[in-house]
C-alpha cells in the first residue's frame, strides 16, 4: 500500500531530479523512494555505529589485531 505525500523542494533540486528522471526514464516519485530507502538505510548503519562507539563493554580492536584474527 502506497502513502502520498507533498515535498517543497528548492528549485535546483527539483532540476536535479527532473534530470535524473529524465536520464533514468523513471518517474520523479521513484527516485525519491529509492534515495529515501538509501538514506534511511545509512541512517540505520550510522545508529549502529554510534552505539557501538558508545558501548563501554564493546571492545575496540586494532587493525593489526583484526588482521591477524582473519589469518592474513
Amino acid at each position: 500500500m502506497s502513502t502520498a505525500m507533498s515535498v517543497r523542494l528548492p528549485k535546483d533540486l527539483a532540476e536535479k531530479l527532473d534530470s535524473i528522471a529524465r536520464e533514468t526514464e523513471r518517474p520523479r516519485s521513484f527516485i525519491i523512494q529509492k534515495a529515501l530507502e538509501s538514506y534511511i538505510e545509512d541512517y540505520a548503519d550510522l545508529q549502529v555505529a554510534l552505539d557501538r562507539l558508545h558501548d563501554k563493554t564493546d571492545p575496540v580492536v586494532s587493525g593489526k589485531e583484526l588482521r591477524k584474527s582473519l589469518g592474513l
